[in-house]
Protein backbone atom coordinates (compact mmCIF):
# COMPACT_ATOMS: atom_id res chain seq x y z
CA UNK A 1 0.00 0.00 0.00
CA UNK A 2 3.08 2.36 0.77
CA UNK A 3 4.28 1.98 -2.50
CA UNK A 4 0.79 2.53 -4.03
CA UNK A 5 0.64 5.81 -2.48
CA UNK A 6 4.04 6.76 -2.94
CA UNK A 7 3.68 6.29 -6.65
CA UNK A 8 0.88 8.62 -7.01
CA UNK A 9 2.34 11.30 -4.62
CA UNK A 10 5.80 11.25 -6.90
CA UNK A 11 3.06 11.47 -10.24
CA UNK A 12 1.44 14.22 -8.76
CA UNK A 13 4.52 16.34 -8.36
CA UNK A 14 5.88 15.03 -11.11
CA UNK A 15 3.61 16.17 -13.37
CA UNK A 16 2.81 19.61 -11.49
CA UNK A 17 6.51 19.93 -11.80
CA UNK A 18 6.56 19.57 -15.62
CA UNK A 19 3.48 22.04 -16.32
CA UNK A 20 5.15 24.57 -14.61
CA UNK A 21 8.08 24.23 -17.46
CA UNK A 22 5.39 23.87 -20.04
CA UNK A 23 3.65 26.65 -19.02
CA UNK A 24 6.63 28.98 -18.95
CA UNK A 25 7.71 27.47 -22.23
CA UNK A 26 4.04 27.37 -23.76
CA UNK A 27 1.78 29.68 -22.36
CA UNK A 28 3.84 32.40 -21.80
CA UNK A 29 4.03 32.25 -18.03
CA UNK A 30 6.15 34.23 -15.76
CA UNK A 31 10.20 32.52 -15.20
CA UNK A 32 8.84 32.09 -11.66
CA UNK A 33 6.65 29.50 -13.01
CA UNK A 34 10.17 27.62 -12.72
CA UNK A 35 10.89 27.92 -9.33
CA UNK A 36 7.77 25.93 -7.84
CA UNK A 37 8.18 23.37 -10.29
CA UNK A 38 11.61 22.77 -9.63
CA UNK A 39 10.94 21.99 -6.39
CA UNK A 40 8.08 19.76 -7.57
CA UNK A 41 10.35 17.41 -9.23
CA UNK A 42 13.02 16.90 -6.93
CA UNK A 43 10.28 16.37 -4.72
CA UNK A 44 9.40 13.46 -7.00
CA UNK A 45 12.58 12.25 -7.68
CA UNK A 46 12.82 11.77 -3.04
CA UNK A 47 9.61 9.91 -3.18
CA UNK A 48 10.41 7.57 -6.19
CA UNK A 49 13.86 7.05 -4.48
CA UNK A 50 11.05 6.25 -1.14
CA UNK A 51 10.03 3.20 -2.84
CA UNK A 52 10.90 0.13 -1.25
CA UNK A 53 12.45 -2.14 -4.43
CA UNK A 54 16.18 -3.60 -4.33
CA UNK A 55 15.97 -2.24 -8.22
CA UNK A 56 16.00 0.90 -9.70
CA UNK A 57 14.90 0.00 -12.62
CA UNK A 58 11.87 -1.54 -11.76
CA UNK A 59 10.75 1.04 -10.07
CA UNK A 60 10.80 3.32 -12.27
CA UNK A 61 9.37 0.71 -14.86
CA UNK A 62 6.40 -0.20 -12.60
CA UNK A 63 5.99 4.14 -11.77
CA UNK A 64 5.70 4.59 -15.52
CA UNK A 65 2.00 2.96 -15.78
CA UNK A 66 1.07 5.01 -13.23
CA UNK A 67 2.03 7.97 -13.96
CA UNK A 68 0.25 7.59 -17.67
CA UNK A 69 -3.04 7.21 -15.28
CA UNK A 70 -2.43 10.23 -13.25
CA UNK A 71 -1.18 12.11 -16.78
CA UNK A 72 -4.65 11.58 -18.10
CA UNK A 73 -5.90 12.30 -14.20
CA UNK A 74 -4.39 15.79 -14.73
CA UNK A 75 -5.26 16.24 -18.20
CA UNK A 76 -9.20 15.70 -17.11
CA UNK A 77 -8.99 17.86 -13.54
CA UNK A 78 -6.71 20.63 -14.96
CA UNK A 79 -6.81 21.59 -18.67
CA UNK A 80 -10.99 20.10 -18.56
CA UNK A 81 -10.32 17.55 -21.41
CA UNK A 82 -11.87 14.80 -20.80
CA UNK A 83 -10.34 11.38 -21.30
CA UNK A 84 -11.44 9.14 -24.03
CA UNK A 85 -12.24 5.70 -24.28
CA UNK A 86 -8.61 4.95 -25.69
CA UNK A 87 -7.05 6.76 -23.33
CA UNK A 88 -8.76 4.85 -20.48
CA UNK A 89 -8.28 1.27 -22.06
CA UNK A 90 -4.59 2.09 -22.65
CA UNK A 91 -4.12 3.60 -18.69
CA UNK A 92 -5.91 0.39 -17.54
CA UNK A 93 -3.24 -1.68 -19.90
CA UNK A 94 -0.20 0.16 -18.73
CA UNK A 95 -1.88 0.07 -14.69
CA UNK A 96 -1.99 -4.10 -15.53
CA UNK A 97 1.43 -3.94 -16.42
CA UNK A 98 2.83 -1.84 -13.34
CA UNK A 99 0.76 -4.08 -11.37
CA UNK A 100 2.73 -7.71 -13.08
CA UNK A 101 6.37 -6.12 -12.35
CA UNK A 102 5.71 -4.32 -8.82
CA UNK A 103 3.51 -8.12 -7.69
CA UNK A 104 5.09 -10.68 -10.03
CA UNK A 105 7.15 -13.80 -7.67
CA UNK A 106 10.92 -12.85 -8.23
CA UNK A 107 13.68 -15.98 -7.95
CA UNK A 108 15.22 -18.00 -10.26
CA UNK A 109 13.42 -18.42 -13.95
Amino acid sequence: MQTIILYIAAALAEIAGCYAFWAWLRADKSPLWLVPGTLSLVFFAVLLALVDSPAAGRTFAAYGGVYIAASLGWLWLFEGLRPDRWDLIGATLCLAGAAVIIAGPRGAV
